[in-house]
């Protein structure tokens, strides 16, 4: 493609060398350059992509895109090299790649999913509802990337880098995907990788404190604006009232098309006549001139806010009331609140909450709905902040009933010496608990003392079929193990 196609609407660029010239491929990593690539040079936390510039002409780029305030005589760019100066070359990046893949997001309908909880299970409702409905469907998010009911590749992080997500969204148009629904992150808004994105559908699960850091969000209030330029980047929204903060979005776009979803607030999508077990939920909402009864296998009262995004989506698309019921009725989001079938119907519940603030919300969630007794298994993971361990064992000691102190991912640590700080925090509280190191018993051990009355959260691992240990990666699949026990034992 010529150079200038690729750079069509990056405004506010300077120019040295061709515009004409072809180019072959785009990368913002220069071992990855070859022959006629353009280079662009990107400002990161650890590494500065203008290092390798060198690096990269070696290897084949012939044009190089730098940011503004660079010194190009220390760049030493050869003569022969076209160089673009862009304002922002992430931003810059993000439009090029798209561009360069012929704008892939104009071929589908892109549904955007952003909040600080809810992303992954509401996105996995969308795609069941439409897969119900016929539609051919890609996901990317957290936990993997689907295209057509397969799963292409497991998630490194929420939503992919600008380029790597064009080149997803062209293998999607190869594959002919009619709608796609994707995690959007605060991050991903603030670092420009969605921009060049065409939004057909945007959606706003809640808000809370998460993120804060200094290669996140320096407060609150950047990372609420972050998440509304999704609304700057399409006219049709979605959005929980109930949250304080999705409350204040209808007001702030006054032009945008909004439709509204809660259970406590006047909304255009109301849940009520709300049941919640320990494996399930159910309640009552219209759906285009009818009251229906919904259900869904995922318990708590946020399935219930999750349930009715869905259901906004759906009505969008003008999907059939029972193929809704029917997708939220079979949808399992792996390692999100997912509840194992077993043959002893214990309730066993997997969830990916690995910090502070998830373990709590699971287990206070799960606590509100059960008769018996919350059954605690977790662990933490090595070489992670240290410090959040002693605060999660004082959660699990306060809140659940049982506790079994267990192994998680324990990389290069010692797993005993992470159970001793989840310890200290746990000896703060009246909690009953026992130390398992190995998880597997640790699960074995929980399964025996539960009943149909209990439940079982196995809280930190999630959706990963593994545990590492020192470098290595085991298998360990808490579906297939949870089978396995029940199987051996026979209880």
């Amino acid at each position: 493609m010529e150079l200038k196609k690729i750079l069509a609407g990056i405004e506010g660029l300077k120019l040295r060398g061709d515009l004409n010239l072809e180019i072959k491929g785009i990368e913002k990593n220069s071992k990855n350059i070859k022959n006629g690539y353009l280079f662009i040079a990107i400002k990161g936390f650890q590494t500065d992509g203008h290092n390798y510039i060198e690096d990269a002409i070696k290897n084949g780029a012939i044009a190089v895109m730098v940011e503004e305030g660079v010194n190009l005589k220390e760049l030493k760019i050869p003569e022969n090299i076209a160089i673009i100066m862009a304002k922002d070359t992430r931003e810059a990046l993000a439009i090029a790649s798209s561009n360069f893949y012929e704008n892939p997001s104009r071929k589908f309908q892109l549904i955007g999913v952003t909040g600080t909880k809810g992303k992954t299970t509401t996105t996995f409702m969308i795609k069941e509802i439409l897969e119900k409905a016929g539609k051919k469907v890609g996901l990317i998010g957290t936990i993997a990337t689907y295209i057509n009911g397969k799963k292409i590749q497991d998630s490194d992080r929420t939503t992919p880098e600008s380029l790597e997500l064009q080149q997803i969204f062209s293998k999607m148009v190869e594959e002919k995907v009619e709608v796609v629904v994707m995690e959007v992150s605060s991050q991903s808004l603030k670092l420009h990788r969605v921009d060049g994105c065409e939004f057909d559908i945007v959606l706003f699960t809640n808000f809370s404190e998460d993120h804060i850091s200094k290669n996140e969000h320096p407060d609150m209030e950047d990372y609420f604006q972050s998440k509304l330029k999704l609304f700057k980047m399409c006219q049709t929204g979605i959005v929980n009232v109930d949250d304080l903060h999705g409350a204040k979005i209808p007001e702030l776009f006054k032009e945008n098309n909004i439709t509204t979803y809660g259970i406590d607030n006047f909304a255009n999508v109301l849940a009520k006549d709300i049941t919640i077990t320990n494996s399930y939920v159910d309640f009552k909402v219209k759906i285009t001139d009818r009251n229906e009864r919904v259900k869904t296998c995922i318990p708590g009262r946020f399935s219930v806010y999750n349930s009715l995004a869905a259901i906004c989506v759906a009505q969008k698309f003008g999907i059939d009331s029972e193929k809704i019921k029917e997708a939220l009725l079979e949808v399992r989001v792996p390692g999100r609140s997912e509840m194992v079938d077993n043959k002893l119907e214990i309730p066993i519940m997997i969830d990916y909450a690995h910090s502070p603030e998830s373990l709590q919300n699971i287990l206070q969630a799960v606590k509100s709905y059960t008769r018996g007794k919350v059954i605690s298994v977790f662990g933490c993971g090595g070489d992670r902040d240290t410090s959040k361990r002693p605060i999660m064992g004082e959660i699990s000691g306060r809140i659940a009933d049982f506790t079994i102190i267990t192994s998680d991912n324990p990389r290069t640590e010692q797993p005993e010496k992470i159970i001793e700080q989840i310890e200290e925090g746990i000896k703060k509280t009246k909690g009953k608990y026992v130390i398992i190191v190995d998880r597997v018993e640790a699960i074995k051990y929980a399964i025996k003392m539960a009943t149909k009355r209990d439940i079982i959260v196995l809280a930190g691992k999630g959706h990963e079929p593994y545990q590492e240990i020192n470098g290595k990666k085991y298998p360990f699949d808490e579906r297939v193990i949870v089978k396995e026990i029940i199987e051996k034992q026979g209880k």
